[in-house]
């Protein structure tokens, strides 16, 4: 008995190169459902820019490794830092550098610290888009970079050197251990009202050495390294006041204190008074400078 013959659908169905599936010729130039073409579209645009990253990364990591060879070593960092302690009239090198004032400088100018390699690219990716954003600059400088700048780019401002700051705070980090580079900051930096160094600045507000500060006396001179002028207690307390809240809501935010003992230390007098500085070593700098 004959086979009756399958009927082939005409429109859609039909393939030109005559290929036969089910028993239906199906026509391949139908078109591409909507999330199809979204999803080929997506890694498309997804490939390219992987590929721009790449090649980004590339051209950036050749530009560094040329600065770098260009960028003088870091091996005397210390003598620096002894140099600009001692020019203005700081003992070097201090005592060492106390857990509490440790944590406070730390959460309050550089929270990765512990775990950046001299640089912290996720700062400079918010300075960066904060200043093409047009917004205020929110600061991303490590402590590596700020003590780079005060050893190596004193009074220098602009790309430049914010550049070299970068490269040289990378270079500490590898060449010296953190609690040396924590040590060589809080030598040298400026905590307001003519101290220069933790220990200057711990003996002349509040008469105690850095071992015996309380939180909220640590944090207060933590508070002072961004305005240490504006803040100075002695001169203009409700400011100073209010720096060393900023700085006990940090520690309480990266963990090293809860809330409630950031409250209570606050709350704790500061015993600020210029005349005990007698009774610890306290170095003054030199007249005339």
């Amino acid at each position: 008995m004959p086979v009756p013959a399958v009927p082939v659908p005409a429109g859609p169905f039909l393939r030109g190169d005559g290929e036969f599936l089910g028993g239906l010729r199906w026509d391949s130039s139908r078109p591409m459902r909507r999330g199809q073409q979204a999803r080929r579209r997506f890694f498309r645009r997804f490939r390219r820019l992987v590929v721009m990253v790449i090649v980004l990364a590339v051209l950036a990591a050749s530009l560094l490794a040329e600065v770098w060879m260009l960028t003088p070593d870091v091996t005397d960092a210390p003598a620096l830092a002894q140099a600009l302690a001692r020019a203005h009239g700081a003992a070097y090198p201090g005592p060492p550098v106390p857990q509490r004032a440790a944590a406070a400088l730390i959460a309050t100018e550089d929270h990765r610290f512990y775990s950046e390699p001299g640089i912290d690219p996720i700062a400079i990716t918010r300075v960066i888009a904060g200043r093409l954003n047009g917004g205020p600059d929110q600061g991303g400088a490590t402590l590596y970079q700020q003590l780079a700048k005060m050893l190596y780019t004193p009074g220098r401002n602009g790309v430049q050197a914010e550049a070299e700051q970068v490269l040289f705070g990378i270079k500490l980090h590898f060449s010296y251990p953190k609690a040396v580079i924590l040590q060589m900051y809080a030598d040298v930096a400026y905590f307001g009202h003519g101290y220069y160094g933790l220990a200057a600045a711990s003996c002349g507000y509040f008469g105690e050495s850095p071992a015996h500060l309380s939180w909220g006396q640590a944090a207060m001179l933590a508070g002072l390294l961004q305005a240490p002028s504006a803040d100075d207690p002695l001169s203009h307390l409700a400011n100073a006041r209010a720096s060393e809240a900023h700085v006990l809501g940090r520690l309480a935010a990266t963990g090293w204190l809860t809330e409630q003992q950031a409250i209570t230390a606050y709350r704790q007098p500061l015993n600020i008074a210029a005349s005990r500085a007698a009774r610890c070593s306290v170095s003054r700098p030199p007249p005339g400078t």
